[in-house]
């Protein structure tokens, strides 16, 4: 298993620290010039303070890597995102751009979505790895079966283990031997990765202005649905309200339908019922595509 350790200011884990019960936090990156692909889904994404504190703060589980417009993290991920207001947060990036303020800029960011987040109070802070260089700007990856790796991850993992924080609340192994888990997603997260599993087009009319997409969950989490992608479908916002609603569906073989209610109702949906019968966009990825079970669901308890 590999970690990466990445370097963050004070004040983004100080504000993240005071807050209760997190399931989810947005590292972002006031560029997007570069991607992530330094750990695997599942894999430890640790926190370290900017010199002179080389310490490791805290940590979280990498689920997912991602750009967005600044106003889409926050809307996904708002506190979250380690800034109490989107003002807050476009100052900061600004500040690391070293650039003017731009009122009508949304600027693209780069995204590390990490679940499970937890925090280190200060007397619990672990030293960074001994070969930990000044030079490093970004962060480091790390193998935790060897050297300065295990080291790390050794100490993390005694942390945990005599500390009251459970970022990992099921039957797999929690600290010590090496372990990948599967993240569970937060609300923001699964927004995110449905909205990126689907090549970021509505599933029905292939829409493709990203403001107008939302992330639905077919079976809702108000009805114990998991924020899981195999639960989520990405539709223009009209259908999503109707989907939710049930005026429309999807159909084991991944159809749309469209309920005689709408013309009943409201004497007219032409728009939507010319749709009806068409196949959906299904993600690239087959582990992504909507559960049958949920679509079931969905059209015995909430489809009209």
């Amino acid at each position: 298993m590999r970690t990466f350790i990445g370097i963050t200011d004070y004040d983004w884990y100080d504000f993240l620290a005071s807050m209760q019960g997190l399931d989810e936090v947005n590292f972002w990156q006031p560029s997007a010039s570069t991607t992530f692909q330094a750990i695997s889904p599942g894999e430890p994404f640790l926190f370290k303070l900017h010199s002179p504190n080389h310490f490791i703060v805290g940590g979280g589980f990498f689920a997912h890597y991602t750009r967005l417009p600044v106003s889409l993290a926050w809307s996904a991920f708002e506190e979250k995102n380690g800034a109490r207001s989107l003002a807050e947060m476009r100052r900061r990036i600004e500040k690391y751009r070293r650039t003017q303020p731009d009122k009508g800029a949304d600027y693209e960011i780069g995204c590390i979505l990490l679940e499970q987040p937890f925090f280190f109070r200060r007397n619990d802070w672990i030293p960074a790895p001994a070969d930990w260089s000044a030079n490093i700007v970004r962060g480091k990856g790390y193998d935790t079966a060897t050297g300065e790796g295990k080291r790390t991850w050794d100490a993390i993992s005694l942390k945990l283990s005599l500390s009251a924080i459970s970022p990992i609340e099921d039957g797999r192994a929690r600290y010590g031997e090496p372990t990948v888990i599967t993240p569970r997603l937060g609300q923001g997260s699964f927004r995110v990765i449905v909205t990126d599993a689907y090549g970021r087009r509505c599933a029905v009319t292939n829409e493709k202005t990203l403001p107008a997409l939302e992330a639905s969950h077919i079976k809702p989490y108000t009805e114990s649905g998991p924020h899981d992608v195999r639960n989520g479908i990405l539709f223009r916002s009209d259908i999503h309200r109707l989907f939710d609603k049930g005026y429309v569906t999807v159909s084991e073989d991944y159809r749309f339908e469209v309920s005689a209610r709408i013309k009943e109702e409201f004497e007219n949906g032409r728009d939507y019922c010319a749709l009806h019968g068409n196949h959906i966009l299904l993600p690239r990825d087959e582990n992504y595509w909507p559960h049958k079970q949920y679509i079931r669901w969905h059209q015995e308890n909430v489809f009209r």
